[in-house]
This record gives structure tokens, C-alpha cells and sequence, in this order.
């Protein structure tokens, strides 16, 4: 069962002055056009078109808030890198994109998503050199690893991970594998977003009956098996 079944959509938001006002924490989720953003926050959300998925690179412009609890959001940003995106609107994200993610105190962390398979771009780089100096938390997401052999995977991984180990501070960055497709990698994400967030992550109960054993108590019977001879 997904930690954030409960999210839904609230809003989209073109101005900084329409964000939701009671807001405690969000956690936003970036990324290059069709890195699989949208599917990696539906399969978060344990849901099939919580958030859009396109075939249209950069249909979302602004961005999009979902509830997970009470002042509590994902905020899905414009994905970047659009060679066909008209220049009035690349300068109306920037313009959004820019000034919440470095002045918007509720802002938690920052998801990155990228292609496993093209990991670090320089729109990535670009996007993580400005933001690093925020000294807010990083976690990437190798998204569609099932496209790659488990060799391949743990190459990129450790690759990824060594660009990384660069930049110091190792408890602020994190880095995994991801796959919508097969559902791998949504527990270790959330674990690091359930922290972000401030939202307990309740343990399965234990619905195993208590032993009874105990004087008087009968021992299970052997199986009735062909002994060996002496």
C-alpha cells in the first residue's frame, strides 16, 4: 500500500501569490522533458493519472500541487529542456521556476528525476549547480531502470553516485533506482521523502498469532517419515 495513497490534485498555480497559504512542507519533483516525472509521482501515489502523463513534451507549464495531508504537498515543476517550447513560455517558467525554488521557505527537498539511461545532462548539471546553494536536500531517481540490464543499472548507479561524492555534504544527497513499470524503488523513496515531509512511516502489524506454548502445551507432531535404519 503507497505511503501517499491519500494525495490528491488541489491546484495549478501560474503565480507565486496563489500558492496554498498552509503550507508547512513540499517536496518538489523536477526534470527533462519525458525523464518519467509524471509516472514516478503516480506510482508514488500508488495511482494510474494523478499526474498528467504526456506524449507532448512540456504540456505542464505551471505548477501543480498535490494534497498528501493536512499543509503537506508535491508540487510537480515544468520539466526543462523543450527545443520546441516558444521562448515566451521557457521565460514565463523561468520566471516561476527560478524564484520558488530558491525563496520558498515550505520547500523541503528537491526530486530529481532523470533517465537512467541519460543521466547528468547539462540541463541536469545546470539545474543542480543553481540549486545546490540552497543547502536543501537532493534525492535523483534513476527513472525506467528496467530498461537497462542489472549490470548496466549498478554501472549508472555508482557512476551517478561518484559525481555526487563531489560535491561534499553527503547527508544532504541522495541518489536510487527507479522503476514505474515494475514498481521498484518506491519504498526507498519513500523513506527519504516520508522524512523531507515529517510523516511517519507506521509499521505493518504483526498479524501472526502469539505463541502459546508454555507448560501443558502439546509439541507439534513429527512427520511421519521413513526412519533410517540404525
Amino acid at each position: 500500500m503507497s505511503l501517499f495513497q491519500q494525495a490528491v490534485f488541489l491546484t495549478t498555480v501560474a503565480n507565486l501569490r496563489d500558492m496554498p497559504q498552509d503550507s508547512v512542507r513540499e517536496v518538489a519533483f523536477a526534470g527533462r522533458s519525458n525523464a518519467g516525472k509524471s509516472s514516478a509521482i503516480n506510482t508514488l501515489a500508488g495511482r494510474v493519472r494523478l499526474a498528467y502523463v504526456s506524449k507532448t513534451p512540456g504540456r505542464t507549464q505551471h505548477l501543480n500541487y498535490f494534497t498528501l495531508a493536512a499543509g503537506k504537498y508535491f508540487v510537480d515543476l515544468p520539466g526543462y529542456g523543450f527545443a520546441k517550447a516558444p521562448e515566451a513560455i521557457r521565460s514565463q517558467w523561468e520566471g516561476l521556476i527560478g524564484p520558488y525554488l530558491s525563496k520558498r521557505d515550505q520547500l523541503a527537498g528537491l526530486v530529481v528525476i532523470m533517465d537512467i539511461r541519460r543521466p547528468m545532462t547539462d540541463l541536469d548539471l545546470r539545474l543542480l549547480d543553481w540549486f545546490r546553494p540552497t543547502q536543501r536536500p537532493i534525492h535523483i531517481m534513476l527513472s525506467k531502470a528496467d530498461k537497462l540490464s542489472r549490470q548496466e543499472q549498478t554501472k549508472t548507479l555508482r557512476s551517478v553516485k561518484a559525481e555526487v561524492a563531489t560535491w561534499g555534504d553527503a547527508e544532504l544527497y541522495s541518489v536510487q533506482l527507479f522503476s514505474s513499470l515494475k514498481k521498484a524503488g518506491v519504498e526507498e523513496c519513500e523513506s527519504v521523502l516520508a522524512g523531507w515531509l515529517g510523516i511517519e512511516i507506521k509499521t505493518p502489524e504483526n498479524k501472526t498469532p502469539p505463541d502459546k506454548g508454555g507448560p501443558g502445551a502439546k509439541m507439534p507432531q513429527r512427520s511421519q517419515g521413513t526412519r533410517s535404519g540404525r
